[in-house]
């Protein structure tokens, strides 16, 4: 694990990359020295990002860090002006979503752009409708909607031809979830998953991040919520002022050690572990 330099956040360069070469396959995704400028603000400076299959990577910062930017750019809304993007240890160009999409790659921002005036099933399947002899096969359609949602472990929604905005948030997000899953999605990306919600469909989103990582799936979130992050988390990647300040193992942070990094872009273990040890 590196830490930045105590009078700078230093990127670092090697953070995780031991933890990488002892797991077999490597990782899912990495990107290398990314760089994203807006005319003259430099959003992202040199990060070093690491994703592994089946695992959750938290990824954390303060208003303007440049995490919304950095998942935009892995998601091919933007190019980085400088440096590569790795998926399965190859170098990729992500030109648009649909390169991502087909790479595996699937992101939900926080409006998790579902059609509200349709159904479920229509929702999951927009733009890849099922037909046999032209017409739309709606029976097929039906059984893989609701064996997903099965699989998922989502069993709040009274019925799969419900219309979307009458869902509730935890609702709205576990058919979001669903839909990269039939997508065969390998990374989903979740931006403030759990923002707004209420207690019980909180922790539906949480058991549904839990089952993705438990099918092998990678998960990068975006959260604000330290409780919530800590809850699910195997990696913790915090963003200060456009640089990579720190990438560790969960269990190297407390939530005290967290908000000090999101807040100075150094790392403070000093109180990690006291209560053990005390």
């Amino acid at each position: 694990m590196t830490f930045p330099a105590d009078d700078a956040p230093a990127r670092p360069a090697d953070a995780g990359r031991a933890d990488a070469s002892e797991r077999k396959g490597g990782w899912l995704l990495e990107t290398r020295g990314i760089t994203k400028r807006f005319g003259a603000v430099e959003a992202l400076s040199s990060v070093d990002l690491h994703v592994a299959p089946g695992r959750v990577t938290a990824l954390l910062g303060d208003n303007g860090a440049g995490k919304s930017t950095l998942i935009k750019t892995i998601a091919g809304i933007w190019e980085p002006d400088l440096g590569h993007i790795y998926w399965d240890g190859h170098p990729v160009r992500v030109r648009g979503p649909k390169v991502a999409s087909a790479l595996g790659i699937a992101t939900m921002y926080q409006d998790l752009a579902l059609c509200d005036n349709l159904d479920i099933v229509q929702n999951m399947f927009l733009g890849r409708e099922k037909t046999s002899y032209r017409v739309l096969d709606e029976a097929t359609m039906e059984k893989q909607a609701r064996d997903t949602l099965g699989d998922l472990s989502v069993t709040t929604v009274r019925s799969i031809r419900q219309q979307v905005g009458s869902l509730s948030g935890g609702q709205r997000q576990a058919v979001a979830v669903a839909r990269a899953v039939m997508q065969n999605a390998r990374l989903v990306i979740m931006d403030e998953p759990t923002a707004a919600l209420g207690v019980a469909q909180t922790a539906m989103v949480l058991d549904l991040i839990k089952t993705l990582r438990s099918r092998g799936i990678g998960v990068l979130v975006i959260s604000h919520n330290l409780v919530d992050v800590f809850e699910v988390a195997d990696q913790i990647a915090i963003l200060y002022l456009g640089r990579l300040a720190v990438e560790a193992p969960a269990s190297e942070f407390d939530q005290q050690s967290a908000v000090y990094s999101i807040t100075t872009g150094k790392f403070d273990g000093s109180s990690v572990g006291k209560s053990e040890t005390a």
